[in-house]
């Protein structure tokens, strides 16, 4: 199903999904502002999807604050955790592997599609998904994300640029959740937990990540899709952490 190549055509209204594996946060970022402008220079719908983990690492969205974080420096030091400040919706977080990053890229004005209608989508997506590995997971109205059981263990914070869509959502699927202890992630309790958690056995990221990807497709109605396990930028930067997927 995945090839490593770019498509040199870029067919109108595909969507390109990038199956990576850990990728250092700030590589991440660099990739998705090189789509971001990519998909805002077309008059089309072709739009992207990166599936990705992250290395430990806290970032600060616009609803968070340096406060979220529980921990004294000396600690996030001695993990080598550095703590970002992003211009992302959403609250504080911690990154790990075993979360799974979902950044659609997207032209939201050319799908016809508005910031609320995004947002539901992403959601609905995540839930559907969890529905596959018989999760039952829902969100609230007095805290954004998805919620199981066992607490949170979906966060949104997603970003939009001259109507494309960036940043996203993310998934604990077998994180250590020491780690997304050190901060508050949500306004109503600290009880960060994961599917694997929730099911009491070890959740497959790979299953996960291939549910995510079809549902995303099927919300946003993209009938073509291209897969990649790679993306020559993430190849060029020296601050990447990758690892086969």
């Amino acid at each position: 199903m995945s090839t490593t190549q770019i498509s040199t055509t870029r067919a109108s209204g595909s969507l390109e999904i990038y199956l990576l594996g850990c990728v250092d946060f700030e590589s991440a970022l660099l990739l998705q502002e090189k789509l971001v402008a990519d998909v805002g220079r077309r008059t089309d719908g072709l739009g992207s999807l990166i599936l990705c983990e992250h290395p430990p690492i806290v970032t600060v969205g616009r609803e968070g604050h340096y406060g979220d974080v529980l921990c004294v420096q000396s600690e996030l030091d001695f993990r080598r955790m550095k703590v970002r400040r992003l211009n992302r919706g959403g609250s504080t977080l911690v990154h790990a592997p075993g979360q799974l990053a979902i950044y659609p890229i997207l032209p939201l004005n050319r799908l016809g599609i508005n910031l609320s209608e995004f947002r539901s989508k992403l959601l609905n997506s995540a839930i559907q998904a969890c529905s596959e590995i018989r999760v039952p997971a829902y969100s609230r109205e007095d805290a954004p994300g998805l919620w199981c059981r066992t607490g949170q263990f979906g966060y949104i914070g997603a970003a939009v640029k001259s109507w494309v869509s960036y940043h996203g959502m993310f998934l604990n699927v077998n994180p250590n959740l020491d780690l997304l202890r050190m901060v508050i992630s949500n306004p109503v309790e600290h009880r960060p937990t994961s599917l694997t958690a929730q099911k009491t056995r070890r959740t497959s990221m790979h299953s996960v990540r291939e549910n995510i990807a079809r549902q995303l497709t099927s919300q946003f109605q993209y009938n073509n899709c291209h897969y990649y396990t790679g993306h020559p930028l993430l190849s060029r930067t020296r601050r990447k952490v990758y690892v086969n997927a």
